[in-house]
Formats: structure tokens, C-alpha cells, sequence
């Protein structure tokens, strides 16, 4: 059977997404890769909107999970790092509204596949052409996807 799923990764003020048809084996079937950009403005009314916008997505695509990139402690973080996890708070919230929702640490998604580490999966092009069928992966979206293949193997 092969349910709907949505990849996220929160960076600075932007929320990658990827929307994909998910089945227990061979590729996922991306429906969609977009970015959701946190607006400009009162920051309280910029968060609301989207949250909104990640809630609505969600419920009117029938997204039955969203797997979503944690928080990693960051070397001198500083305030660019508390407000993504701002921002990635809003969007776990949306999701929990709308779906199941599951948080992978990206060592996590090393270990569940076992043989290379995450950024080795995420530049090997040869992978995403084994993997990903559908509409286009941008190249920065690979992480977002590679979330949901990860995720997979534990369904």
C-alpha cells in the first residue's frame, strides 16, 4: 500500500519540503519539492502564516506522515540556530495537526541505512536516480528525501 509522506528540513527563515507516495520497496514518487519561506514582518504573524500554510498542505494532500530533520547542536550556533528551531517548532506542530509525525536526527538516517554516512547518500546522484521517480528533486532537497527513505525502513 503506499501511503503519502512529506520530508522536511528547516533552515534559517525557509522549510524545505518534499511530498511523496511512499510504498514498502523501490523508489518513492516524488509529487512535489517546494520551499516554504518565512515572510517578512511582525515575526509572531510571519510564524502563524506558516503554520498555516504547512497545515493546510498537509490536510488538503492527505499527507498521513511527515518525517522531520532535528535539531543538531551546532558549532557557535548562536541566534540563527534559535530561530530555526522556532520555526521548526511551528512546523511540528502543523504536522502533529495533520499527520503523524516522526523527528530523525540525521546520524539516525547513517545508521539505518548502514553503509555510507548521509552526506555520502545525499551527493551521489546515481542514488537519487535508483530512488526518486516523480516530478524533479532539486539537489537541495536531497536530505528532505532522503528522510523519507530512511523513515521507510523502519515501517
Amino acid at each position: 500500500m503506499t501511503e503519502r509522506w512529506v520530508g522536511i528540513v528547516v533552515s534559517g527563515d525557509k522549510v524545505i519540503a518534499v511530498d511523496a507516495e511512499v510504498a514498502k520497496d523501490g523508489p518513492i514518487v516524488l509529487q512535489a519539492d517546494q520551499t516554504f519561506q518565512l515572510q517578512d514582518g511582525e515575526k509572531s504573524d510571519s510564524l502563524n502564516h506558516l503554520f498555516h500554510q504547512i497545515s493546510d498542505y498537509l490536510r488538503e494532500n492527505k499527507v498521513s506522515r511527515a518525517v522531520i530533520k532535528a535539531s543538531a547542536v551546532a558549532k557557535g550556533g548562536g541566534l540563527s540556530h534559535l530561530h530555526s528551531a522556532e520555526l521548526r517548532g511551528v512546523v511540528m506542530a502543523a504536522a502533529s495537526e495533520n499527520c503523524n509525525v516522526s523527528v530523525l536526527q540525521k546520524a539516525q538516517v547513517s545508521k539505518r541505512f548502514g553503509e555510507r554516512k548521509a552526506d555520502e547518500y545525499i551527493s551521489d546522484s546515481d542514488f537519487w536516480d535508483e530512488n526518486v521517480d516523480g516530478v524533479k528533486l532539486r539537489i537541495g532537497s536531497r536530505e528532505a528525501a532522503l528522510m523519507l527513505l530512511s523513515e521507510r525502513k523502519l515501517n
